[in-house]
């Protein structure tokens, strides 16, 4: 039984890797229940979905929460789940926790959004003590916390959390794929041939994009933002020559990432990046800070570049070097094809089902003692 913080019609991260995990578990032979917060369809590809009512947080209102725990222990009795399936746990998600410890049943923890540190961006960093004391409480009445990055470990680690296993998340490599490169695109973009800085992501404060300022008034470069959210105006603003496609996904998102020079990223809380593995497996380099989930996902000159996460400005000076040896992207972008060449959904979730059997395993020498 999966239990989500997030699922559709809300897309986010969250619903994104619940969706892919659910579909191969499902190609794979197994029985799935998700439960999420409502309203919602009562089903994804023929999975069943319980729906619980839902509240969106002030501060973060495409994030909706759900604490329901009457209503995940029923689910819970009436499914009888070999093991518990916990994604983002916050508020949902510890009722999971909750009713799978009471009911005796191994539960795995994803841990996937840093809701401490956005909360601080929206101007509640008074709250983030709490949160994170809510977080290890949380975490720590699962069997099992999977981290996406050696980044979330130590960070988990230091807070007191016990049970951390290191799980990333898979990519569409055949959807995400160099040959969705469009000249047709690069026209429109870069009639000049300009270098084409692209970002994708939610045009949020959590994802500081604000910091793409830093490449305004850029000779020979055009910068494309792929996204919609709260801030797309201040960026409009700041970023008078950018090109803005508004939100895209399938084979639109495709084309666009195969389109760029380059990927920029300007979040210094992910926990992850999966844009950055998007770009990644169009065969786009990515600048990413040296800080979080994709520090773990690009070597520096390899298959990207890293900036400094105390001073934003070397995006800028990151960029600069690109231009000045602009014939070197070919291989660069080849490498960074072949860095997540064995990330596909299908193998990420072999993994995850190893560590359902590792849950499992746990749980009964526990009750053998």
């Amino acid at each position: 039984m999966i239990v989500t913080e997030s699922f559709y019609p809300t897309v986010n991260g969250v619903t994104n890797s619940v969706a892919r995990v659910a579909e191969c578990l499902q190609e794979d032979g197994h029985e799935v229940l998700i439960v999420a917060p409502g309203p919602g369809d009562p089903c994804f590809e023929d999975i069943p979905v319980v729906r619980v009512a839902s509240k969106e947080l002030r501060w973060y209102p495409s994030f909706p929460v759900s604490v329901a725990l009457r209503k995940v222990s029923k689910a819970l009795r009436d499914f009888d789940p070999d093991v518990v399936h916990l994604a983002s746990p916050i508020a949902l998600g510890a009722s999971g926790a909750l009713a799978a410890r009471r009911l005796d049943i191994p539960s795995v923890a994803v841990y996937q959004t840093d809701v401490a540190r956005f909360a601080a961006r929206y101007g509640y960093a008074w709250a983030s003590q709490t949160i994170w004391r809510w977080i290890k409480w949380v975490h720590n009445q699962t069997t099992l916390t999977l981290v996406p990055s050696t980044a979330a470990a130590k960070d988990l680690a230091a807070l007191g959390i016990t049970g951390l296993r290191l799980w990333g998340r898979g990519v569409d490599l055949d959807l995400f794929h160099p040959d969705k490169r469009s000249e047709t695109l690069r026209r429109v973009w870069a009639p000049g041939g300009e270098l084409v800085v692209g970002y994708v992501g939610r045009l949020a404060a959590e994802k500081e994009v604000h910091l793409l300022n830093h490449l305004a008034g850029f000779e020979g470069i055009r910068v494309v933002v792929v996204g919609d959210g709260p801030e797309e105006a201040m960026l409009r603003h700041s970023l008078p020559d950018a090109h803005f496609t508004g939100f895209l996904s399938g084979e639109p998102l495709a084309s666009a990432y195969a389109s760029f020079d380059v990927f920029v990223h300007t979040g210094r809380a992910e926990t992850f990046g999966q844009t950055v593995q998007e770009a990644l497996a169009s065969g786009v380099p990515a600048i990413v800070p040296a800080a979080g989930g994709p520090r773990d996902l690009v070597r520096h000159w390899h298959n990207g570049w890293h900036w400094g996460p105390d001073d934003p400005g070397e995006i800028r000076t990151v960029v600069d070097r690109i231009l000045m040896s602009r014939e070197h992207l070919p291989a660069i972008g080849r490498r960074a094809r072949r860095s997540v060449a064995n990330r596909s959904w299908t193998g990420l979730t072999d993994e995850i089902v190893d560590h359902y059997l590792e849950s499992i395993t746990m749980q009964s020498r526990e009750r053998t003692v």
